[in-house]
């Protein structure tokens, strides 16, 4: 079965090449985060997402925040972010004003391997889209994405 099987509904046909196109996307980066830089997609998500934290009022995200932009579980995020911590990528400490919030912030080390690891993200990213933009079943997904940030 294909994404535009003609027996799947309409809306499932969509879904289903939406999955497929971020099934191979999230792969090919997957491979080659780990393979050039030893982090998964959610470790370099989970750092490039704390990366633009500020400080100040409404700066730091709340762990559910965090969850919710890495797509995980708050058991998963805690997880992730107690491995990334273990590594010396990412630090925990109590929220001035309540003592019950845990704030977590990139290291130094974090902030120089995300640098390091953007460029090998996006020129991934780009290939991953080239690859898929010559599949007929996903072309139009692959329009749609680069249309996303496109300059008006």
């Amino acid at each position: 079965m294909t994404a535009t099987d003609p027996a799947l509904p309409g809306l499932a046909q969509g879904w289903c090449a939406l999955s497929v196109l971020h099934g191979r996307i999230e792969a090919h980066l997957e491979r080659a985060l780990q393979t050039a830089h030893d982090l998964s997609v959610r470790e370099y998500s989970l750092l490039d997402v704390l990366s633009r934290q500020h400080h100040g009022e409404g700066g730091h995200l709340r762990m559910s925040q965090v969850a919710d932009a890495v797509v995980l579980s708050q058991s998963a995020t805690t997880r992730l972010v107690t491995r990334l911590e273990d590594r010396g990528l990412l630090a925990r400490y109590l929220c001035v004003t309540d003592r019950r919030g845990i704030y977590t912030d990139v290291s130094d080390a974090g902030l120089r391997l995300l640098a390091e690891a953007r460029p090998t993200n996006d020129s991934a990213l780009r290939e991953a889209l080239d690859q898929a933009s010559l599949d007929p079943e996903l072309a139009p997904l692959v329009r749609a994405v680069e249309m996303l940030h496109a300059p008006a």
